[in-house]
């Protein structure tokens, strides 16, 4: 099976918002990241802080974090690791049980921030 590179933009602006597609715990070589949930959220998280830092932003401009997880069992884990990246007022955050469509993948996040003018 071929793999194909997906259409879809990255980041985009409605207004002051901006919105981070969902970013998938993929290494440098399109490989996911070894090391289960706890690797993988950081992943995941630094891939946002450069989409973020790509549009002149941070972490602390996020607003909304969606989370899917493929097993609950690892949510305490995985919001251990997730407490790090917002050591202040976090944002606000929906996490949900889902199957994922990349085989290995155990979390997936996309995020909304808010660039004040």
């Amino acid at each position: 099976m071929k793999k194909q590179t997906p259409h879809f933009s990255l980041t985009r602006h409605a207004g002051g918002f901006v919105f981070v597609s969902g970013q998938l715990p993929f290494d440098d070589n399109m490989q996911i990241v070894s090391g289960g949930i706890s690797a993988q959220t950081r992943r995941c998280l630094d891939l946002l802080t450069i989409a973020f830092e790509s549009e002149g932003l941070s972490l602390a401009d996020a607003v909304k974090i969606t989370v899917w997880l493929t097993d609950a069992d690892d949510f305490w884990e995985f919001n251990d690791e997730y407490a790090e990246y917002f050591p202040g007022l976090p944002p606000v955050r929906t996490t949900i049980g889902s199957t994922l469509m990349v085989p290995g993948a155990k979390i997936e996040m996309d995020a909304q921030a808010f660039r004040a003018t």
